[in-house]
């Protein structure tokens, strides 16, 4: 029998046994506080359009929005999974005086207030009383989360320098933390305040026609929050590269060979193929559920509210897989929990079928 040659794959895996990161110091964290504390909030930031996202099916609904039209509505997702294709620009082209990330971070969060700004002004002639203007509405929203995708790739990339090596760990916990933090103001909190009946029930003594805010003032105002916190880390924040580390300074061509070179893994091509396919059995159903609820009058509040309670598994979940996920099959407990999902969904379906006869 013949045996397999060594390659330079095999030699690299047993070169070092040691973790790619040392591990976190409470007191490296703590000096390392504020850093984390401006991670969480520019996380957070980035939340606030995804959370509004959420929001406009269900106004798109009670505008009397065909589910034609809410598939139209979807393709506004669409930056947040195709950001690996303009990350190369962000991460190669910059002004060095002015600091590697700041250089996307800044700009694209003033255009983020801006565009907030400005939507405030045309969003309830766009959305319409029985007729909105669902292709527009959907340019909008598209741009909205480009935005959004883009200063992602730039706080994520500074993350990296950010805090120190020892701490690096944590910029992953500030994303996940922060980021839902952001979608429930976004999303929940808007359709908390924007419902009369969430109002009436809970925050007046007198009843009124209609909510606290509007998607036209809750726009505005994180339009103004935007401003000031992207003023606030322009002025105050300065960039420095992370304890002696040295960036590699690759161009535009080179970063984007590395990147087609990285995809050309087989590796990386199973895992694409896997994440291409894998919500296929279940991606109506998470889509058209919430609408069908509140088609079959649930309140729309009640329906963002329940996702509060999934906040703390959100956090907490990740923690207790990841000594699972650490290793040589980090996909196994995402690939035997799928099967489990399409079980759920068959029963979510069954469940909708029996509402519907009824």
């Amino acid at each position: 029998m013949g045996t397999r040659r060594r390659g330079k794959w095999d030699d690299e895996r047993h070169v070092s046994s040691e973790p790619l990161l040392p591990p976190s110091d409470p007191e490296e964290a703590q000096s390392d506080a504020g850093n984390i504390a401006l991670l969480f909030l520019l996380y957070l930031l980035q939340g606030i359009p995804l959370g509004l996202t959420a929001a406009v099916p269900m106004i798109l609904l009670n505008r009397g929005a065909s589910y034609k039209q809410q598939a139209e509505f979807s393709f506004v997702y669409w930056p947040f999974s195709l950001k690996l294709l303009w990350a190369p620009i962000v991460d190669s082209r910059f002004v060095a005086r002015f600091g590697r990330r700041k250089s996307w971070l800044i700009p694209t969060q003033y255009l983020l207030a801006l565009f907030m700004l400005f939507l405030s002004t045309c969003v309830d002639s766009l959305l319409g009383e029985g007729s909105p203007n669902v292709p527009l509405i959907t340019a909008v929203f598209f741009c909205l989360n480009f935005l959004a995708a883009t200063q992602d790739i730039a706080v994520d990339g500074w993350a990296l320098t950010m805090l120190k090596r020892s701490n690096v760990g944590h910029a992953s916990t500030c994303n996940s933390v922060g980021q839902t933090a952001g979608y429930l103001l976004g999303y929940v909190l808007f359709m908390a305040l924007e419902s009369a009946e969430f109002c009436n029930s809970y925050l007046r003594s007198q009843p009124e026609p209609h909510g606290i805010i509007t998607l036209a003032g809750f726009l505005y105002n994180w339009g103004i929050v935007f401003l000031v916190t992207t003023t606030i880390v322009a002025i105050f924040k300065t960039e420095k590269k992370g304890d002696g580390e040295v960036e590699h300074d690759m161009g535009l061509v080179e970063s984007y060979k590395l990147l087609w070179s990285i995809i050309k893994l087989p590796s990386i091509r199973t895992t694409i193929c896997i994440l291409l396919t894998c919500r296929i059995g279940f991606a109506a159903n998470d889509a058209v559920t919430g609408l069908k609820l509140v088609e079959r009058g649930v309140p729309k509040e009640t329906l963002a509210l329940i996702a509060i309670p999934l906040v703390p598994l959100q956090m907490i979940l990740p923690l207790l897989v990841s000594k699972y996920t650490a290793g040589p099959r980090p996909m196994d407990v995402y690939l035997k929990a799928i099967p489990y999902r399409y079980f759920a969904t068959f029963l979510s379906l069954c469940d909708m079928n029996l509402v519907e006869n009824f």
